[in-house]
């Protein structure tokens, strides 16, 4: 399709008329191998990657924790990976991050990780994944830190339940489950968790789901995250709110006031570079918020596929980089 385009504003505008839709567009770019090498030897998408991505390593992922910190400001630790696919590759996963938190330990600092179930061989076994993820709680339990299990499309939705469950079990409050608020079975999920006192990350949601799943009108999702946002207030252990929506916010903030939660009864959850003057705010307040800062050099895939997932993502993300 594209063997006689050469590389420029003009040509990639032209890439996109061909494709069908935005996501194919993206998902057609985080496969191409020229253009990573391209986008990863470019100055000007390293000065983007800086903005959004801790660096390459641990060591440089762990300098932008500590200046965090310093700012008031709480991190977890997201190391990009891609899908595994073998059982050694979701071993490897682990030891990579087993140093991730002895790293933690020796800075004393309060920083979590976070995973998705997928790097460490869910596709490939329910038992071994709850194994290789067992031992990271088992550590984070041993230094005060905590496991974030990210959630992923629908099609893991049960076995990554499944799995924080029984990992609550033997480590009570050292995990914590992400929950996207544009499923329909989110309300129930949430009382399950809140019924059994672990912690829930509320987020929006950014997979392609069908419409016999989840809400798709923005209006709508954004209606069952308040829904849901409240739930957790009244019911819940810690929640975190996952937001970058200035209004969900301020709705956040103004339910504590009137139902006096304390800020210390919950907290926000941002992505690293996302709406900085909104951080700042929040801190300035008196209220926890915690960021995802992501490190590795798997940027590039990353971050085409999550604009694939969510196409508004680019639009949100140029507005976002003008105004903070």
């Amino acid at each position: 399709m594209f063997r006689n385009v050469t590389f420029g504003t003009d040509s990639i505008l032209a890439c996109y008329r061909e494709i069908e839709n935005v996501r194919a567009f993206f998902l057609y770019l985080s496969r191409s191998a020229w253009l990573r090498r391209f986008m990863e030897q470019s100055s000007l998408s390293q000065k983007l990657t800086r903005r959004f991505v801790a660096g390459m390593t641990l060591d440089e992922e762990l300098e932008v924790c500590k200046k965090l910190y310093a700012e008031h400001v709480l991190s977890t630790l997201d190391h990009l990976g891609e899908n595994v696919s073998t059982i050694e590759e979701a071993c490897n996963s682990v030891e990579g991050y087993m140093a991730s938190l002895d790293r933690i330990a020796e800075l004393k600092l309060p920083l979590t990780v976070s995973i998705k179930l997928t790097q460490f061989g869910l596709d490939f076994s329910k038992e071994t994944c709850l194994a290789n993820v067992a031992r990271l709680v088992e550590r984070a339990q041993e230094i005060g830190s905590r496991v974030e299990i990210d959630m992923e499309s629908t099609a893991y939705t049960d076995r990554t339940l499944d799995i924080v469950r029984e990992l609550n079990r033997r480590a009570p409050e050292c995990v914590r489950a992400v929950i996207q608020a544009y499923l329909f079975r989110s309300e129930s999920d949430i009382e399950s968790l809140n019924s059994q006192g672990i912690r829930v990350r509320l987020c929006k949601g950014a997979y392609k789901e069908p419409a016999s799943v989840a809400y798709e009108a923005k209006a709508d999702v954004d209606a069952n995250y308040v829904k849901l946002m409240k739930l957790l207030f009244d019911k819940g252990v810690d929640p975190a709110i996952a937001s970058h929506d200035e209004k969900i916010v301020r709705q956040a903030l103004a339910y504590t006031k009137e139902r006096g939660i304390g800020p210390e009864r919950f907290e926000f959850q941002m992505l690293y570079g996302i709406r900085r003057d909104l951080q700042r705010e929040i801190t300035a307040g008196g209220h926890r918020l915690r960021l995802y800062v992501p490190y590795g050099d798997a940027w590039y895939p990353y971050f085409m596929r999550r604009l694939a997932e969510r196409p508004a993502n680019v639009l949100f993300l140029l507005r976002n980089m003008i105004k903070s």
